[in-house]
């Protein structure tokens, strides 16, 4: 069982012999045959990746810890509570304590449905309340200032420039962006078709400025040998990916010697913010962006306000501050 031990648990701050050590025979040969069961639900009911698997396994690992010599079946909502608070003295994020917590429920979810465990003492513990971080977003004169500083004469430089105007024009995802094929395009009324998250379709415009940056590089797209449909290929033809698209802003931060950290949702995030600044259409603007439910959209408000804060302060003859008129 050592084996399955291993590959169940795999710690990296802690060996998995020292976390079971106050386990009796039978405790360890139990915990063991639910976590392989839960492995088992990862992979096969859920359809869980890799990289997923490993994360819920990191989590799983945490309870394991926390309750080294105690039944996992006889657990109370009380003694959760208590691992969220020693979870919270270690200084993790509330979000990491979040996902811990929802690792749990799931887990114990699966063990009350196939194993009639007696409850799931994860539901209804609440985590620590996360700070809402507000999503990053340029300001209009800096985007347009990226934007109309590419150069698009070299042909990877006419891809990344058309990648990035749509990205902004439209408010996609990266993986939206890299996935849109040459019939979900309509440049000539300005619309394109496509497929975020969940497989969703949705129907977006496409800014004048997009639509001709596109057309440059549709002239240019054949020399590279695409060999799918997908609108952006790579130097050999292949499809795009999301980390070559992350990569090539970061380059044109380099190249432009931009101050601010750039990557492509950022350009979503300032297509939002400024369509709300002038429009004030919060139901648009979360059908543009494809958010599932308006609350998502609802973090743009804040910048809206911030943004309407800060010209505030800036022109209302009553909101300077003293000592601002004391040094002119």
């Amino acid at each position: 069982m050592q084996a399955t031990t291993e590959r169940l648990i795999p710690l990296s701050r802690e060996d998995t012999t020292s976390i079971l050590a106050d386990e009796n025979a039978e405790q360890l040969r139990v915990k063991q045959a639910m976590l392989l069961h839960f492995v088992q639900y990862l992979e096969g009911e859920k359809g869980a990746g890799e990289h997923t698997r490993a994360a819920y396994q990191r989590d799983m690992a945490t309870l394991l810890e926390c309750a080294v010599g105690h039944d996992l079946a006889a657990l109370t909502p009380k003694e959760i509570r208590g691992y969220v608070r020693k979870l919270t003295s270690r200084s993790l994020s509330a979000r990491t304590i979040a996902r811990t917590l929802s690792t749990w429920r799931t887990f114990y979810r699966l063990m009350c449905r196939d194993f009639h465990w007696p409850m799931n003492p994860a539901d209804g513990v609440k985590p620590p309340k996360t700070a809402k971080k507000l999503p990053a977003a340029m300001t209009i004169d800096d985007t347009s200032g990226f934007l109309e500083n590419m150069p698009d004469e070299e042909i990877l430089a006419c891809r990344d420039k058309a990648i990035f105007e749509l990205a902004y024009s439209s408010g996609l995802r990266v993986a939206e962006l890299v996935s849109i094929n040459l019939l979900d395009l309509d440049l000539n009324h300005g619309m394109a078709v496509v497929t975020g998250k969940g497989g969703k379709t949705r129907q977006v415009p496409v800014g004048s400025v997009a639509c001709e940056a596109i057309r440059r590089w549709l002239l240019e797209r054949p020399k590279l040998s695409p060999k799918d449909n997908t609108v952006f290929v790579g130097k050999n033809g292949g499809t795009l990916s999301t980390r070559a698209v992350q990569l090539r802003i970061k380059y044109w931060e380099t190249k432009l010697n931009i101050k601010e950290p750039l990557y492509p949702h950022k350009l979503r995030h300032s297509c939002a913010s400024h369509l709300l600044q002038s429009s004030h259409d919060l139901r648009a603007v979360q059908e543009l962006l494809g958010h599932a439910s308006i609350a998502t959209t609802q973090v743009y408000t804040h910048l809206d306000y911030q943004h309407l804060s800060q010209e505030y302060d800036r022109t209302h003859p009553r909101a300077k501050k003293p000592e601002d008129k004391e040094e002119k």
